[in-house]
């Protein structure tokens, strides 16, 4: 929007310091997977050795993704982000593309996802039978599809304090699985796996999907104060104290459950403080994470809706999608069809043999697709666009980007490969929007069309 004293655009000021920019990022990225990945990543690896490597390969490459993010978001700032990134590099297409992608795929296999970790702690809690787990989620999706609708808003400080929740939950658990009393390993026979290499791969996708939200730190490129020389300070420190969290966690279970017990569990957190301080202490951990799960799936949901309404504003044919609610300030009709796609996920993983998992591979392939096309996009835009002030480069260019670019066709691989029935759901999902793709061309070529006349 022009800013009415210059004439100009108006642009992120760069307020944040060091430890604000660090802040942020430890909060984007720390969420509940660490409540529900590591018994399936144990279930994925041999050894107490892998099961730590791979999570520490994983704060690696969140590093090296991060940086290449850093570097598109410093030279092409917008609140698009991928969409603006892949749009400038390889055309509008393929941002709509990615729009569509995170909408009917990326998105609301997320809000499955953490309707089912709600699920697996609120079962707990209050358990509804052999699929109490499903339900739960089901009534969560239901109802902040509800209250989203009716326009209500999360409130910043509600956000903020769940998030010292969860810290509080991950200080708890460091400190008890450290003091516990190691647990003889459960009579229960470990999950085999294909082969070496797709346990390392899927284990690698889950433990890649827990450091999910570095991404964000493309829109903070922006808004750091001297970022030339202040961001990679940002995102060293930040990664570097997401890794060493992860990495006292998944410490401690090892520590008080061993790799069996995690193999074993279905709300590993909770089973930890059973094991530790009994059944009261399981109750309150199991409260703290299914609060925070509802606080991460409202905040999904509502930023959700607005992809299909970005998507009816571009399409005329799917004009329907693009209503917007006056009263409630919402976009209805998108969050309706969220909501209907997410259930339908759920129902899907609910006769799966883990509703968590159903979702990973559901979402897994184009997940990795687009983020190997954001990583080719660097490339892209730097023979394109070489004179571009760019206030942040990645550091030893290309080897870096290279690697990352190769890390996500090796995770595109793996979770297309080693994955279940969902991956290839998901996949069909996202050609499903190729028609998508040329309505929008076609309704292009007839506006250009109007125009000449």
């Amino acid at each position: 929007m022009p800013n009415p004293a210059t004439g100009r655009a108006s642009e992120p000021a760069a307020t944040l310091s060091v430890l604000e920019g660090v802040a942020i990022i430890v909060a984007v990225v720390i969420g509940i997977g660490i409540f529900k990945t590591p018994s399936l990543v144990a279930a994925n690896v041999d050894s107490e050795v892998a099961f730590i490597g791979v999570w520490v390969a994983g704060g690696l490459i969140t590093l090296v993704g991060a940086l290449t993010y850093a570097e598109l978001g410093s030279a092409y700032p917008s609140a698009g982000g991928e969409y603006h990134f892949l749009s400038r590099a390889f055309g509008r297409s393929a941002g709509l593309f990615f729009a569509w992608a995170r909408g009917a795929v990326i998105q609301t296999g997320a809000i499955a996802a953490l309707a089912f970790v709600y699920g697996d702690y609120a079962q707990t809690l209050l358990p509804l039978g052999d699929h109490g787990a499903a339900v739960h989620a089901v009534l969560g999706v239901l109802a902040f599809t509800g209250v989203n609708i009716l326009g209500t808003q999360p409130s910043k400080r509600t956000q903020t304090l769940f998030f010292l929740f969860l810290l509080l939950a991950l200080a708890a658990i460091v400190v008890v699985g450290f003091n516990a009393d190691p647990a003889p390993a459960p009579a229960v026979a470990a999950p085999e796996s294909a082969d070496g290499a797709a346990a390392i791969g899927m284990a690698m996708v889950l433990v890649l999907l827990t450091y999910g939200g570095w991404n964000e730190a493309a829109y903070l490129s922006g808004e750091i104060r001297d970022v030339k020389r202040t961001m990679v300070r940002v995102l060293m420190i930040g990664v570097l104290l997401i890794m060493l969290a992860y990495g006292l966690v998944n410490m401690a279970y090892l520590y008080s459950m061993g790799l069996d017990g995690l193999r074993a569990s279905d709300a590993v957190a909770a089973d930890l403080m059973r094991l530790a301080i009994g059944e009261t202490g399981a109750i309150v951990l199991s409260l703290i994470v299914c609060i925070a799960a509802l606080s991460s799936l409202n905040g999904t949901i509502l930023t959700g809706g607005r992809a299909y309404y970005a998507i009816g504003r571009d399409v005329p044919q799917l004009r329907f999608l693009g209503a917007w609610d006056g009263r409630g300030k919402t976009p209805t009709n998108g969050l309706l069809t969220q909501a209907g796609i997410a259930l339908a996920l759920i129902l899907f993983g609910a006769v799966t043999r883990d509703g968590f998992q159903a979702m990973v591979d559901y979402t897994a392939p184009v997940f990795w697709f687009f983020m190997l096309l954001v990583s080719l996009a660097l490339f892209v835009l730097r023979r394109k666009d070489p004179d571009r002030e760019r206030p942040f480069k990645v550091p030893f260019y290309p080897v870096l980007p290279a690697i990352f670019s190769l890390t996500c066709l090796g995770l595109l691989y793996s979770s297309l490969v080693y994955t279940g029935a969902g991956a290839l759901i998901g996949v069909a999902m996202l050609l499903a929007g190729v028609p998508l793709l040329l309505l929008e061309r076609q309704s292009r070529g007839r506006r250009k069309f109007s125009e000449a006349d």
